[in-house]
This record gives structure tokens, sequence and C-alpha cells, in this order.
């Protein structure tokens, strides 16, 4: 810990200020202030933690919480010039990864950051937070075989018998589960894992997502679901996505869900993935917030999610400088919901 905040003494990254007396303070703020420096429009930021209440006014003080990022995405940066060259940085608490077309501008950006800060510079792309990048000619491949090994590992299950499902088809789950009571804080591990491991296996989402809902009382009944995932990762150990080099770049969305697939409050659980090229980008399996009635209300509901999330996508892209052209394909299987979200007296 002292190492730590030595650390952030020597970068000067806060300063310590008064606490002001005030019976109606709650919550904290931070507030940016810009260090300039000679590295053009990238800019460090020095944070000071105040406490004060929610008073921000909006058009006076109500943007003062964030420092200028990206607008779709706080922990992504991106550095472009009117030659065309441009970089990119996405940070994670103290780990950041760069790339860009521009090996001068990369080379710029590593050696002031070096002189900047205390940081070591570990090559080219391996590993980040968990993940296993695999970079060649031919593309790029993520995976998190490792990490999942360390996992069956951890629950003894590194010699289970593999399933070719992540869960039974059908299954359903309630809160009101069979079998006896387990370890919470055991699942809840279990649960965490698995759900560290969606990062690179979108085909685990739903499964994971299915039993993560239930981390308050776990029975055993719920415990055998996790499990089973573990035995399928274990027979697709060394899955992962691929990313094709020199295809075209376009975004395509699927989503779909089931009816009434919740036992205890008869919601439906949406899901959406999308793909960029060879590989998919983003995922999601999550309940819907409101109950349908019927099976075009609840695809349209999940449509409706998909495209919120294509709008955020499309946003991202657009600051990577891969802006798309023309409308984004969204696939749905039913045919009224499509009739619906295409009706022009609605839209």
């Amino acid at each position: 810990m002292d190492e730590e905040i030595k650390a952030i003494e020597k970068n000067m990254t806060w300063e310590l200020t008064n606490l002001l007396a005030h019976k109606n303070l709650i919550g904290v703020k931070w507030v940016y202030k810009t260090k300039k420096n000679a590295y053009g429009s990238i800019n460090m930021y020095k944070a000071r933690l105040v406490a004060k209440g929610y008073k921000q006014k909006e058009g006076e003080d109500y943007t003062e919480v964030f420092a200028p990022k990206c607008l779709y995405e706080h922990t992504l940066y991106v550095k472009s010039t009117s030659q065309g060259s441009f970089m990119v940085v996405s940070l994670y608490v103290d780990d950041l990864i760069f790339t860009g077309n521009d090996l001068e501008l990369l080379n710029g950006f590593k050696l002031f950051m070096m002189k900047e800060f205390e940081m070591t510079n570990l090559g080219k792309l391996h590993h980040f937070l968990g993940i296993e990048v695999s970079q060649s000619k031919k593309g790029i491949f993520i995976s998190q075989e490792s990490y999942a090994k360390e996992v069956l590992k951890k629950f003894r299950m590194e010699n289970a018998n593999p399933v070719v499902t992540p869960c039974i088809t059908g299954l359903k789950i309630s809160k009101y589960g069979e079998g006896r009571l387990i370890d919470s804080t055991k699942f809840r591990s279990l649960v965490v894992n698995l759900m560290h491991l969606t990062a690179t296996r979108p085909n685990i989402m739903y499964a994971v997502s299915l039993v993560r809902r239930f981390m308050e009382k776990p029975h055993s009944n719920y415990w055998e679901a996790a499990i089973r995932i573990l035995r399928y990762i274990k027979g697709t150990i060394d899955y992962g996505i691929f990313y094709e080099a020199n295809v075209p770049v376009k975004l395509i969305g699927y989503t779909d869900n089931d009816l009434a697939g919740s036992i205890d409050d008869c919601k439906s659980t949406s899901g959406y993935v999308f793909s960029l090229g060879s590989g998919m980008i983003s995922w999601s399996s999550r309940k819907q917030p409101i109950v349908a009635l019927s099976t075009t209300e609840t695809e349209y509901i999940a449509a409706y999610l998909a495209g919120c999330h294509t709008v955020w996508l499309l946003g991202i892209l657009e600051s990577l400088m891969h802006k798309q052209k023309g409308p984004t394909t969204l696939f749905c299987d039913n045919s009224s919901t499509v009739s619906v979200s295409k009706d022009r007296v609605l839209h």
C-alpha cells in the first residue's frame, strides 16, 4: 500500500481538501484539472475528490463529473491527425492497450507515457485481463483457455466428463429451488468465474445469465446447472473467437428470446449478438424489464433492446474510424415483429 501511495503522490494524481461541514452533503464528486503537456491533444488529468451534494445544474456544472473521453465509452481514448493517422488507447484501472495505423505515433505515445509514469512495456499484446491474444497475418484469435483450466482445477472438474451443451434444452429454474441449500459463498465464486469466461465465450452467455439469478439462497439444483456449464467448458476448452484479417468490416446483429421463460415472474429472456467481419464483438442475455403478453411483443422488445445497443456500437465504431455506411441489419425470426418494426404509421 505504501508503494502505491508513493506512486500516486509522485504522479500528483490527487490533492487533499477539507471536508465542508453541511448536513445535506451526500455522495462524492470528481473534479478534473487539465495538465497540459507537449503531446498534442492527449492530456493527462489529475483528479480531486470533493465531498459535495447533488447540486449540479444542467448547462453550468452538470458535466463536471466526467473527463473528455470517447463519448460512448469513457475508458476509450482516440487521437487522430489531419494526415489520416490515428491511435486508440483502451484503459482498465492501471492496465492499458493501444493500437493504431502510424508506428511513429505509437512509439511517441509509448515513450511519453513511460517518461511521465512508472510503466512497464510488455510489448506485443499476448494477455489482457485473463484474455489470451494470438496475432498473425491471418488475423487475431482471442480465448481464455488458461483461465478456464484454472477454474476447472479450482472446482475439481479438470477430469470431469464433458457435455455437448452448456445447459439442458428448455431448462427452467425457480427461486423456490428443490434440493438442499448449499454454501452461497462457494456458489457465488463459481458464478463469478463463469461470468469472467463470457468475455470470449458467447456460447455460454445464456446458461450463465440463468444461474446468476439465484445467488441469494442457492439450492443443489442451481449448483448442478452451474457445474454442467463447467463440464461443457471442459469439452470446449480451446474455443475462442477468430477475427480474420482482410474481410469486410460490416456490423450485423442477431436477436432472439423465449416467452415467459422465468417461472417466478413470467418475464421473458432476451438475447442478442453482434458480429463485425468474421467474429462476434458484443453479446448479451438477460430478463426483459416487463411481462410480455405475446410472442410478437416479446420479440419486439428483444429487437428494441438490440436496436438500442446497435446505436451505441455505431457510435463506438465511428470513434474508431470505422463509421458504418447505410443501415445496420438486425435479424429477428418473428415475422409479425418484423412487420411491426417496419410499420411507417408507428415509426
